[in-house]
């Protein structure tokens, strides 16, 4: 409980509130989420589920492609997601993913190998 209460957090972002749980990545019960930009294109969601089972070996990972981007994100922060991977166009042409970071909201561009060590140091190191 004591973890639960300490993580609780209500901060502003571009204006507009957010609630959100400040799980350190390593007490995180979800380590991160597999979001596809959309849901109609077969070759994103392929490569999201791909990219899905290749972290879900080592981690607890969601897939979720529910709502609008922005709204997924919203809903991990509230859960205490760490991060958010989104796989979109650009995933397609150069393999490369979006990592969105649950406290700053700040984004980049990493390849698969790039993601799996990045997860590795956050949450195991």
């Amino acid at each position: 409980l004591a973890v639960l209460t300490s993580a609780y957090t209500v901060d502003e972002v571009g204006g507009e509130e957010r609630t959100l749980l400040k799980f350190h990545p390593r007490l995180a019960p979800v380590k991160a989420a597999v979001l596809p930009l959309v849901k109609n294109k077969p070759e994103l969601l392929a490569k999201a589920r791909h990219i899905h089972e290749r972290l879900q070996r080592r981690y607890y990972v969601e897939f979720d492609t529910a709502g609008a981007i922005g709204r997924r994100y919203r809903r991990n922060d509230e859960v205490g997601t760490p991060f958010c991977i989104t796989v979109d166009f650009q995933t397609l042409e150069d393999d490369t993913v979006t990592l969105r970071d649950r406290d700053s909201t700040e984004q980049r561009r990493l390849t698969l190998p790039e993601l799996l060590e990045f997860m590795e140091e956050a949450i195991d190191a």
